[in-house]
């Protein structure tokens, strides 16, 4: 009898640890940083994309000129413009216009070129996959070189190269895109030397990759409007690293130089550049389209100046809510990284 009351209230006892372990598992789970991060970064970038999509669909709706004229020309009859408004349903309110497209856009429907008649997915994909290439190897050439020359310049502190090199980083930054990108043509395509060519054109149906020379000037350019910032972030950090009670205390123990830049002081150092590094990607993701436009580079960049010249209205949204959501990946995927990469600040509290 004992034994059967001793196992009856063993049983609730049982059920209630269970249900207060289970208890407080979530809110342990719920206070994780990184996963609280991504879920109110996440969040915030939905309504983010949700507004820029407003503001595009309402920027081109009052861009200078009509549609229907771009798609006709000028010399075209009061009659036909009219018919090719219905047609296109731009003679609807406004609202339905745009609940009818962010619609389209959900199901992976982006309308119609009005310049050349066809899926707007078709034109936007090849220049997309350009596009990716010239920003991946900019950002990764770029990141690579700018983290290798700060961490030299800030061993070296005070040194030659940290002198000469500071210098030139603070007077590349004073140069926007365009002034390099004219003067890597001037040196290596055209008045000095012929070693590669001046524009970047890429067939159709041909992928970036498969003719290197091409992209030579184009990622040259981004990447040279890169290095600057990260150099000098990942250089402040270097050093605040460097100068760190732990470090002397390397130092100390007989610890190698190389082994404490490489083991110790990286790490930390490369926590607050990630945040730099991270606006350097979304830099370029601007500066393509003056840099695609220069070189007659294939990419999204070109796509969208000739968008904005022929008023082709659903290339110019779908591109520039593409950038939109590049921009608010980027953000998330920075502030993960760099949370990632701080261990005090991704433990649970």
């Amino acid at each position: 009898m004992s034994d059967s009351g001793a196992s009856a209230g063993s049983a609730p006892a049982a059920t209630r640890t269970a249900a207060s372990s289970t208890g407080a598992r979530a809110p342990r789970l719920a206070n994780h940083p990184i996963l609280r991060l991504t879920l109110v970064r996440t969040g915030l970038g939905l309504v983010t994309i949700l507004i820029v999509s407003i503001v595009v669909f309402a920027a081109t709706q009052v861009l200078p000129g009509d549609a229907a004229y771009a798609v006709l020309g000028h010399y075209a009859t009061e009659a036909r413009v009219r018919a090719v408004e219905a047609q296109l349903h731009l003679n609807r309110p406004a609202v339905v216009q745009y609940w009818d497209w962010l619609t389209g856009v959900l199901t992976g429907h982006f309308g119609v070129s009005l310049a050349d008649g066809v899926p707007v997915s078709s034109l936007v994909g090849p220049r997309i996959a350009n596009s990716a290439v010239l920003v991946l190897l900019s950002g990764v050439i770029g990141t690579t070189i700018a983290v290798i020359l700060g961490s030299i310049a800030a061993v070296r502190r005070g040194g030659i190269f940290d002198e000469v090199s500071s210098v030139v980083a603070l007077a590349i930054t004073s140069l926007p895109e365009f002034v390099v990108a004219v003067g890597l043509i001037i040196v290596f395509a055209a008045n000095i030397t012929h070693v590669l060519p001046a524009v970047s054109v890429i067939q159709p149906g041909v992928a970036a990759w498969s003719e290197p020379r091409l992209l030579v000037l184009p990622v040259a350019a981004l990447v040279i409007a890169i290095v600057p910032y990260i150099f000098r972030m990942m250089r402040a950090s270097m050093i605040e690293a460097l100068e760190s009670d732990y470090v002397e205390m390397a130092q100390l123990k007989g610890v190698p130089m190389w082994r404490i830049v490489l083991s110790h002081a990286l790490p930390n150092a490369i926590a607050p550049t990630i945040q730099v590094i991270g606006l350097s990607f979304l830099y370029l993701a601007g500066g393509i389209v003056i840099v695609e436009d220069i070189f007659d580079y294939p990419g999204v960049g070109q796509g969208l100046v000739n968008a904005v010249t022929d008023r082709d209205i659903p290339v110019i949204q779908l591109i520039v809510i593409l950038l939109g959501a590049f921009y608010v990946v980027v953000n998330i995927a920075c502030d993960i990284i760099a949370l990632v990469a701080t261990p005090r600040r991704r433990i649970p509290r």
